[in-house]
């Protein structure tokens, strides 16, 4: 009966790991990171990263669940998604609601452990992530609303060490804006007809496929010069300088592979280079900060 409930636990974890894609953390987690390392001068105290990374994946866990509940509907009409845990009822409407509440209850926890600021702020900030869920219904700019609540990391790591507004994290916010926004216009690609035919507005189905693409390559090359901008608001070294090439070919290999028809190929333009991408960025960024300049 024990080995029975702790298999059965073991799949549930599994099943909520799946509904808020955790590994997709990597797209957010790495310029939180650098954001704080800025912030305070080098590594940030034990106390403030362990209650800045609660307070990340609660957030990001909360707002997944959140969107996967109110998209249950068109997930199940769309054939690219109706095989989610919602649509299929491997997961329960009571339990997603139950995991969101939880999920939320840390971020406010972690915000208050961090300080007042972050307090005040968690209530909009789970205002913010959770709505994007519902732009998607009358703006095709939710790509770009999507990006600017996950921008939300970096800034908001920022104020967990310092307490205070500055202008490098907005200018991160505003990488990993454009960023996320660029690939989830190529991830949108492959929806057109069906957005269409629902009702439901993106970039790709508003614009069609050839200018959804320009307008995704526009968005990240904005990008790579905002972080070239801060190579030089920040007097960083050569190292970063290499990371920013080595995610600059990245990019351009996903815009050259993408093909919305072919399901593995659209998963590592959107996902898995981009993954990459984050953590290449990161890593130069750290050895450029405490080894070069």
């Amino acid at each position: 009966m024990i080995l029975n409930a702790v298999k059965t636990s073991a799949l549930k974890l599994k099943m909520f790991s799946e509904l808020v894609m955790f590994s997709h953390t990597l797209f957010s987690l790495p310029f939180a990171i650098i954001s704080m390392v800025w912030a305070a001068g080098g590594w940030p105290s034990g106390h403030m990263m362990l209650w800045g990374l609660i307070a990340l994946i609660g957030a990001r866990n909360g707002a997944n669940a959140f969107n996967r509940l109110v998209d249950r509907t068109f997930d199940g009409k769309n054939p690219r998604t109706a095989h989610r845990h919602l649509p299929q009822q491997l997961l329960a409407e009571k339990e997603v609601i139950f995991f969101i509440i939880i999920n939320y209850a840390l971020f406010i926890v972690a915000s208050g452990m961090l300080n007042l600021l972050c307090l005040l702020l968690s209530p909009v900030a789970i205002v913010l992530i959770s709505s994007y869920s519902y732009t998607k219904r009358f703006t095709f700019l939710s790509h770009l609303y999507l990006g600017f609540v996950i921008a939300s990391a970096p800034i908001g790591a920022w104020f967990a060490v310092t307490g205070n507004i500055a202008f490098t994290p907005f200018v991160i916010g505003t990488v990993v804006m454009l960023w996320i926004a660029g690939f989830d216009i190529i991830y949108g690609t492959q929806d057109i007809d069906f957005d269409r035919r629902n009702g439901l507005w993106s970039i790709p189905s508003f614009f069609g496929l050839e200018n959804a693409l320009r307008i995704s390559k526009g968005l990240h090359f904005i990008m790579i010069l905002l972080l070239l901008f801060l190579y030089l608001w920040r007097d960083l070294g050569w190292m970063y300088l290499v990371g920013i090439g080595i995610a600059t070919l990245l990019l351009m290999t996903e815009h050259r592979i993408i093909k919305p028809h072919n399901r593995r190929l659209m998963k590592v333009a959107s996902y898995n280079l981009n993954q990459v991408i984050s953590m290449v960025i990161l890593l130069c960024t750290l050895i450029d900060y405490f080894y070069v300049s």
